[in-house]
C-alpha cells in the first residue's frame, strides 16, 4: 500500500508539500497540486484514516443512524438514507450507517469512542430517547425529522402541517367534497412519528374549515395487507373522489388496485400522494404529489452538520430548525369530480 512519502518521492516533492496538495489546507501552486495528485492517482494513494485522525482529530467520517422498521416502507427510508451519503461523500466525508435497535447504546458508543466527527439522526420520535445522548456528546448533531425538543441541535425536516393543506386546498379548488387519507401505519405514531400525526391532524382541521369530509385512515407497510385496505375503503367510501396518501406502500399498490377495479384516475378517483420524484420514477407512479424532499433534507442536514465539524466559529451559531415548504408536482392525477364535469342529461 502506497504511503504519503511514495507519494511525495513520485511527484518529487516534500512529505509536508504533497500532504498540503492533498488535504488543500494550504496553498500549494497548480504545477505541483496537479504533480501530486498524478503520483496518487499512479500509485493508488488511498490516505490513512488512522493517522490522519491521530494528526488532526478528525475522522473524515460521519454518524448516520438510521432504522429500518417492519412497519414502514424500506424503499422510502433508502430516499433519506442516499441524500446523506452522497453529500458527505461530495465534500469528503464516509458514512458509518448504524442501524442497530438499541440506538441509544449505539450513539454513546460511537460518540464515546470519537469513531465520527459528527452524527445524522433518523427516525426521530417525538420524545427520542436519542436526542439527550447526542446534545452531550463532544460532536455535533443534526435530525432529518422534528422532535418535540428541538433544543441544542440542527433540524430539518419537510413542513408536513403545510403539506396535508395543499392536499385538501387543492382538491377542494377542483370541487372535491369527499376525501380519503391513508397515514402511515398506526405503530409508526404509537412509537412518536410526529409527522404522520402533523400531516394528518393538519389535513383534518383545513377540511373541516372548508366543509370537506374526510376519511382518516392509518395504513399498512406491505403487501398483500395494504391492497387488501385500498379495495376496503374504495367499497366503504363509495362516493368519495379523492385520495390522499402519506403512506408509500399504499402509493406503490394503487396502481394494480385500480387496474383491477377497472377505476380510472383522475376520472373516477382524484389521486395526491407525499413522497419524492426519485420514488415515483422508481415505481413507474403516474400520481401527482407532494415533494418530500428527501436528498434535500440529508443534503441540508449534512452541510450544516460538516460547517460545524469544520469550523470553530460554527460550532458556537446558534441552532437552526428549517423547514422544507411542500412543492406540489402535477402528473394530471387530479380534476374535477366527474359529476361536475358530466355534461347534463337531455329532459
Amino acid at each position: 500500500m502506497a504511503t504519503i512519502g511514495d507519494v511525495a518521492r513520485e511527484a518529487g516533492v516534500s512529505r509536508s508539500t504533497a500532504s498540503y496538495a492533498l488535504s488543500g489546507k494550504r496553498p500549494i501552486s497548480e504545477e505541483v497540486r496537479r504533480r501530486v495528485l498524478a503520483a496518487a492517482e499512479a500509485l493508488d494513494y488511498t490516505p490513512n484514516a488512522g493517522a490522519r485522525a491521530l494528526a488532526t482529530s478528525q475522522t473524515k467520517v460521519l454518524g448516520l443512524l438510521a432504522q429500518f422498521h417492519e412497519d414502514e416502507f424500506a424503499p422510502a427510508m433508502m430516499q433519506y438514507i442516499l441524500g446523506v451519503t452522497n453529500t458527505a461523500r461530495d465534500l469528503g466525508y464516509d458514512t458509518l450507517l448504524v442501524t442497530e435497535a438499541d440506538g441509544v447504546r449505539a450513539l454513546r458508543r460511537i460518540t464515546d469512542s470519537r469513531m465520527v466527527d459528527g452524527v445524522v439522526l433518523m427516525n426521530i420520535a417525538q420524545n427520542d430517547p436519542r436526542l439527550p445522548i447526542l446534545r452531550a456528546a463532544p460532536q455535533p448533531g443534526a435530525l432529518v425529522g422534528l422532535p418535540g425538543d428541538c433544543s441544542g441541535l440542527d433540524v430539518f425536516d419537510l413542513d408536513f402541517e403545510e403539506a396535508g393543506r395543499a392536499m385538501v386546498e387543492h382538491l377542494h379548488r377542483l370541487g372535491h367534497r369527499e376525501l380519503i387519507l391513508i397515514s402511515q401505519p398506526e405503530h409508526v405514531v404509537e412509537r412518536g412519528g410526529a409527522y404522520v400525526w402533523r400531516l394528518r391532524d393538519a389535513a383534518l382541521e383545513r377540511a373541516r374549515q372548508l366543509g370537506v369530509t374526510l376519511h382518516a385512515v392509518y395504513g399498512e407497510s406491505r403487501q398483500p395487507a395494504v391492497g387488501r385496505l385500498l379495495n376496503a375503503l374504495l367499497d366503504a367510501y363509495p362516493s368519495a373522489t379523492g385520495l390522499l396518501l402519506n403512506n408509500e406502500a399504499a402509493t406503490a399498490a394503487l396502481p394494480s388496485v385500480a387496474h383491477q377495479r377497472g377505476l380510472r384516475v383522475p376520472e373516477d378517483l382524484s389521486v395526491i400522494g407525499r413522497y419524492s420524484a426519485e420514488f415515483a420514477a422508481t415505481f413507474s407512479l403516474p400520481y401527482s404529489f407532494i415533494e418530500s424532499a428527501p436528498d434535500r433534507l440529508g443534503a441540508m442536514a449534512v452541510r450544516q452538520l460538516v460547517r460545524r465539524v469544520e469550523s470553530p466559529a460554527a460550532r458556537d451559531e446558534p441552532f437552526v430548525v428549517r423547514f422544507i415548504s411542500p412543492e406540489l408536482v402535477s402528473r394530471g392525477s387530479t380534476a374535477p369530480p366527474t359529476a361536475l364535469t358530466a355534461p347534463p342529461t337531455a329532459p
